[in-house]
């Protein structure tokens, strides 16, 4: 290995102000430059590089070690295929964004202070807010300044957190933290609200779908896995993430299942297969977080590829509604196996990455006494399998006759989705090549007799439940409406309450106006009536009267002075 050339973040910034110089260049750009940093991180040695001290704070913009490494990796992955798949794409705005977004995520992933940690974190908020806005609609717009609003929020609780842990402790490094201090706690409330914690969670369910074509599989990506990364650095090892995890994986599936937006069911599952990587961080042991890597690593390539067919359907059909799709695996048949791997994937079938890198995760919980959240990670996962393993590939492709003949999807995107879809099968086949990159020494075998039969079972039964509750009539019918969520009471019962209370306001306000000018005439035609020809202050007075009144205040002035 060398020491060091340079930050692999740097080069993205340099294509991003390299990115005017035309749209084929641009393109170029998205598939160069994530494959040159790529080789710049695999050619950098551990350690700390571009460290400088700015205003008595020493700045650590790279600090690489092989939890940094393997998220970086999956990060300069995760660009490329994402650039290649938007190949397509000549809009300026979504190709620059996502050269600085993917940048900033990598920059957060290799910060080693919290003060380089919160630069990135508002970047990155920053940057990925243009792929909701490309699409150019007001209700993009509407949802773009939500998703920064939650997103600056917790930039801003971070930026609170580090100056009073930097208040208690004198120090800024970005290594474990855990729950020790407000400023701490803070800190942790700004991690969960990126890494969508229950009722912290709606802003991705809302921003995600909403983005392009293209945004929402960069958006999959980056956001969310750079604040799993950020509890695995500073919160391993915390308990209550253990159970916040385990929540996470449950609520998710009963609105995935309602769903008619095959996109925000994609976005509900990335909600429960974070909270697998969370209860492998609150667990905290050497397998529970290398089980948290590596999910965090397949998550993005099958989630990635998901994201990738549903999308290309859209680009074809111009809709994502499970209710007006189906049967569009006559004409998009490379489309529909791409997305049958990634729904296996996700289903952690055997031989497929999810497999590999979920049951380290499973292992790690039961063997340190978490069976109630072992047995709500087993359920978790056959809901999984329901909403994103048969739901997403069944009613796009293979449920009732839409009637739509869409062409293929580009080439561009078909290859992108072929090459995901073989890293997917080549890690569950081979899994020590994806063992080799994690934090720390693996000794495990996922693919033994108990351990293959056990999610085969899982699985099998899973599958046999749908088929019966789709022969019954039981399972919810994919229709159009609205799905009311936790964000109703920020979208509609506080803006109502806010209403309300101006309202009230207004009118005590008109109220109080209104008696305040009835007070001013009144007092005014009391003081016209007193100084008016014949009133009070009219009257002349003598010298006598004066004396006597001026005789009477010097007499008061004197008996308060001797009080």
């Amino acid at each position: 290995m060398i020491d060091f050339i340079a930050p692999p973040f740097l080069f993205f910034y340099a294509a991003a102000l390299c990115a005017l110089i035309g749209s084929h260049a641009r393109a170029v750009l998205l598939l160069a430059v994530p494959l040159v940093a790529l080789a710049v991180l695999l050619g950098t040695s551990f350690g700390q590089h571009v460290v400088i001290a700015v205003a008595g704070f020493e700045l650590v913009f790279v600090r690489l070690d092989k939890l940094a490494l393997v998220f970086s990796i999956i990060f300069c992955i995760a660009a490329f295929l994402a650039g290649l798949y938007a190949w397509h794409v000549r809009d300026t705005i979504q190709q620059i964004a996502t050269l600085v977004y993917a940048g900033a995520a990598i920059g957060g992933v290799l910060a080693g202070d919290l003060i380089t940690l919160f630069l990135y974190w508002e970047a990155t908020a920053v940057a990925s807010v243009f792929l909701i806005w490309a699409r150019r609609t007001p209700a993009a717009y509407a949802t773009g300044m939500r998703y920064l609003i939650i997103q600056v929020l917790s930039g801003v609780l971070l930026l609170a957190g580090l100056l009073m842990h930097y208040q208690d402790t004198g120090s800024i490094e970005f290594n474990h933290l855990g729950l020790i201090s407000p400023g701490t706690t803070l800190i942790f409330i700004a991690f969960g609200i990126k890494c969508a914690f229950p009722l912290m969670h709606n802003w991705l369910q809302d921003a995600y779908p909403a983005a392009t074509v293209t945004g929402t599989v960069v958006l999959s990506a980056f956001t969310t896995k750079m604040a799993v990364y950020a509890l695995a650095r500073g919160y391993a090892g915390t308990e209550i993430l253990v159970y916040i995890g385990a929540v996470m994986t449950l609520f998710p599936i009963f609105f995935a299942e309602i769903e008619n937006d095959l996109r925000r069911v994609l976005a509900y599952s990335l909600n429960n297969q974070l909270g697998f990587m969370v209860v492998g961080v609150g667990v905290g042991t050497e397998m529970a977080l290398n089980g948290t890597a590596a999910h965090a690593f397949c998550h993005i390539l099958y989630k990635s590829l998901l994201f990738m067919s549903v999308g290309a359907v859209l680009y074809r059909t111009g809709t994502s509604k499970a209710s007006e799709l189906g049967g569009l695996y006559k004409t998009m048949p490379v489309t529909m196996v791409c997305c049958l791997i990634g729904a296996a994937s996700i289903s952690a079938f055997p031989l497929f990455s999810g497999f590999v890198s979920k049951s380290l995760i499973l292992d790690a919980s039961a063997k340190n006494g978490y069976y109630f959240v072992w047995f709500a990670l087993v359920v978790a996962s056959a809901g999984v399998l329901s909403h994103s393993g048969i739901k997403i590939p069944y009613f796009t492709f293979f449920a009732h006759d839409s009637g739509k003949r869409p062409a293929e999807a580009p080439v561009h995107m078909r290859i992108a989705m072929i090459i995901t879809a073989f890293l997917c099968v080549f890690i569950g086949v081979f899994p020590g090549t994806l063992y080799a990159l994690l934090p720390f020494d693996v000794d495990y075998k996922p693919y033994t007799v108990s351990h293959v039969l056990a999610q085969m079972q899982l699985l099998c039964f899973a599958l046999l439940a749908f088929v019966f509750l789709m022969r019954k009539g039981l399972h919810p019918p994919e229709v159009r409406g609205v799905n009311v969520d936790s964000d109703w009471v920020y979208r509609k019962a506080v803006p109502a309450v806010l209403s309300g209370i101006a309202v009230w306001v207004a009118t005590r306000t008109n109220s109080l106006m209104s008696l305040i000018v009835m007070t001013v005439k009144s007092v005014a035609k009391w003081a016209y009536t007193l100084a008016q020809p014949g009133g009070l202050l009219a009257v002349g007075w003598g010298v006598n009267s004066m004396v006597l009144i001026v005789t009477i205040m010097m007499l008061l002035v004197l008996v308060f002075n001797f009080a």
